[in-house]
């Protein structure tokens, strides 16, 4: 059981209405933003953000975004967002061959020099302390613009935000993403641990 019990997604019709984006990128409404719902301001606000930065203006896919989110979720051990973001970027469309070497990004041939840099970028954004340095800017400077760049931090941020909820939170995997992350990452010992609904 989560840290706080998720409310029905009828509970604030607001947050319900702009909670459809979700059944695009995941097929259903997340436990996270069910549970932020308590305070309807945070679960619109929340909503609105991943929108907003899941929004592609530049050469940044979404398929690479939800890599993006998956390499920062690894970093945090938040096996709920890892779950998620890995999901998401089968729905919008990585390649079969990067879904299953998702851990080996940095050597695999189905990974591009431009996605090494983006993924590179996600994994020492999301350390503590903070591993970006100038080698990390060279390379993402190498293949992308400073719109593009902003992207994908934008994506790191909000997943530095979901790891810290979900894992604090012990939030309620859902079925779709469980079935996704063993698919996926079940290979190198995934497991949903505290997010199987026993942990509190």
């Amino acid at each position: 059981m989560a840290l706080v019990t998720p409310l029905s997604a009828d509970h604030d019709l607001e947050t319900k209405a702009l909670a459809e984006f979700f059944n695009e990128t995941l097929g259903f409404c997340p436990n996270s933003v069910l549970t932020m719902q308590r305070r309807p301001a945070i679960s619109k606000a929340f909503i609105n953000l991943n929108k907003a930065v899941m929004a592609n203006e530049g050469k940044v896919t979404s398929a690479l975004k939800r890599m993006i989110a998956w390499v920062s979720s690894n970093a945090t051990g938040c096996r709920y967002c890892q779950a998620h973001a890995i999901r998401a970027a089968e729905r919008y469309g990585a390649e079969q061959e990067q879904l299953d070497n998702i851990w080996e990004y940095r050597t695999h041939a189905a990974f591009s020099d431009a996605e090494r840099a983006a993924l590179d970028f996600s994994l020492a954004a999301s350390q503590v302390p903070n591993a970006v340095d100038a080698e990390i800017k060279e390379r993402l400077y190498q293949h992308w613009d400073e719109g593009e760049i902003v992207e994908m931090l934008g994506v790191i941020s909000l997943f530095g935000y979901l790891n810290r909820w979900n894992d604090s939170m012990g939030t309620n995997i859902e079925e779709g993403a469980v079935e996704s992350g063993n698919k996926y990452l079940g290979k190198h010992g995934y497991e949903v641990g505290k997010h199987d609904g026993s942990q509190y």
